[in-house]
C-alpha cells in the first residue's frame, strides 16, 4: 500500500451523526461477502477473488463509490444467486481499490447504513437490487433507563479491553482503538464485527435493530468469550508449570545421578544389580528372564524419587519371590491337615470343611 493512503479513522459522534444524515440510492450493486459481515461505521479490508465482484467494484469506483454488502448463507457458495444471501446487509462506501502484489485486489469499505433487499432485479455482469433503508429503533429513555445504558457500554468496553490483554493472538492496538471509542452505537458495531463469532452469530447482530438488546447480545458473547480465555490461560498456566516443575526435577536428578556415580555409590543401580543377582538363580524360563529384563530396564530408566520407581520395585521383588520352576511334594494326609487348620485357623468351619474336601479329590 501507498503510505500516503488516506484512511477514516475511528468513528466520533459528530461523524456518526454526519453519516446517518448522508443519502444514499435505494439501486445498489451488490457485492456478496463469503465469511464476514460489514456494520455501519466499521472499516474493513476485503480480498477480491471473484470476477463479477471485480468488475462490480471497478465500476462502482468509477461513480459514487457506493455498493451494498450482503454476507452469503453458504460460504462454500461460489456464484451465489439472491436466494443464497441474507436479506439484511450494509451500504458501503469504497475507501481505496488496491491492486497487490501477488496480482490480488484488495478493497477497503466502509460500512455506512443498514438495509433489506426488496427487488433484486439484475445478476449478470454483477447483482443489483433495490434495497430500503433500516433504522435504528428509538425509544423514550429516562434517566434510570439512560443510567443503565451508560453502565452497559462501560461494561462492554471493559470487557472488551481485558479480553485483548488476556488474548496472546489479538494486537495491543486494539485497545488503543477500542479505548478512543466515544459512540456506545459505534463501539457495539466495531466489537460486533471484530468478536470472536461465526457468520451467522454476527448477522443475527447486524439484523437486530434494538440497540438494547443487541448491547446485551455483545455483552453475552463478550462473557462467554472472557469465560473461555480465563479457562484456556488457567490450563496453559498449569501445563507450563507442570512442565517446568518435570524439567527442573529432570535436571536435579541428573545431577544427582551423575554425583553419586563419580562417588561410586548409585542406589538405582545398586538396586538393579541386587536384583540381576537374584535373577541369575532363578529356573525360569526365556519368556519370564525375557520379561524380567525388560521391567528392569525401565526400572533403571524411571526416576528414582517418583512413586512409579517404588511400584516398578516391588513388582520386580514379587517376580523374583514366586517358586518359578520349583515343586514340592504334596502331602495330602486328611487328618494331619484337619489338625493343622484347627490349630492355626479357629472358626471359619466352612472354609475348612471345603479345604478338606478338596484335598480329599486330591487324593
Amino acid at each position: 500500500m501507498d503510505e500516503d493512503a488516506e484512511f477514516l479513522p475511528l468513528l466520533s459522534q459528530d461523524d456518526e451523526e454526519q453519516m446517518n444524515k448522508e443519502i444514499f440510492p435505494d439501486d445498489l450493486p451488490i457485492l456478496p461477502l463469503r465469511n464476514n459481515v460489514l456494520f455501519p461505521g466499521v472499516l474493513i479490508p476485503i480480498t477480491v477473488g471473484r470476477d463479477k465482484s471485480l468488475r462490480l467494484l471497478q465500476e462502482a469506483n468509477k461513480g459514487a463509490k457506493v455498493i451494498g454488502v450482503v454476507s452469503q448463507k453458504d460460504q462454500e457458495k461460489e456464484n451465489p444467486e439472491f436466494s443464497d444471501l441474507h436479506s439484511v446487509g450494509t451500504v458501503a462506501q469504497i475507501v481505496r481499490l488496491l491492486k497487490m502484489p501477488d496480482g490480488t485486489s484488495t478493497v477497503i469499505l466502509q460500512g455506512k447504513r443498514r438495509f433489506e433487499i426488496t427487488e433484486p432485479y439484475q445478476t449478470e455482469p454483477f447483482m443489483r437490487a433495490k434495497v430500503r433503508f433500516l433504522a435504528e429503533k428509538s425509544e423514550k429513555t429516562s434517566a434510570k433507563k439512560d443510567k443503565e445504558l451508560d453502565l452497559l457500554f462501560r461494561s462492554i468496553k471493559d470487557l472488551a479491553l481485558q479480553i485483548i490483554k488476556d488474548s496472546p493472538n489479538i494486537p495491543s492496538e486494539a485497545a488503543f482503538a477500542i479505548g478512543n471509542i466515544e459512540s456506545p452505537v459505534f463501539l457495539v458495531n466495531f466489537i460486533s464485527s471484530n468478536m470472536n463469532a461465526d457468520v451467522p452469530k454476527k448477522q443475527e447482530l447486524l439484523e437486530e435493530l434494538d440497540f438494547t438488546k443487541r448491547s446485551r447480545l455483545v455483552m453475552e458473547h463478550l462473557t462467554l468469550e472472557s469465560q473461555l480465555l480465563e479457562m484456556r490461560n488457567e490450563i496453559q498456566t498449569k501445563v507450563r508449570d507442570d512442565m517446568d516443575r518435570q524439567q527442573r526435577e529432570y535436571f536435579l536428578n541428573q545431577q544427582i545421578r551423575t554425583i553419586q556415580e563419580e562417588l561410586g555409590d548409585n542406589p538405582q543401580e545398586q538396586d538393579a544389580r541386587e536384583l540381576e543377582t537374584r535373577a541369575s538363580k532363578k529356573k525360569w524360563d526365556e519368556k519370564v528372564a525375557k520379561l524380567f529384563r525388560k521391567e528392569l530396564d525401565k526400572l533403571r530408566r524411571m526416576n528414582p524419587q517418583g512413586a512409579e520407581y517404588t511400584v516398578q520395585l516391588n513388582f520386580l521383588d514379587t517376580l523374583l519371590d514366586l517358586p518359578w520352576n520349583e515343586f514340592s511334594k504334596d502331602n495330602l494326609d486328611l487328618k494331619n491337615a484337619e489338625k493343622i487348620l484347627n490349630k492355626d485357623h479357629f472358626g471359619m468351619e466352612k472354609v475348612k470343611e471345603r479345604i478338606l474336601e478338596y484335598l480329599a479329590v486330591l487324593k
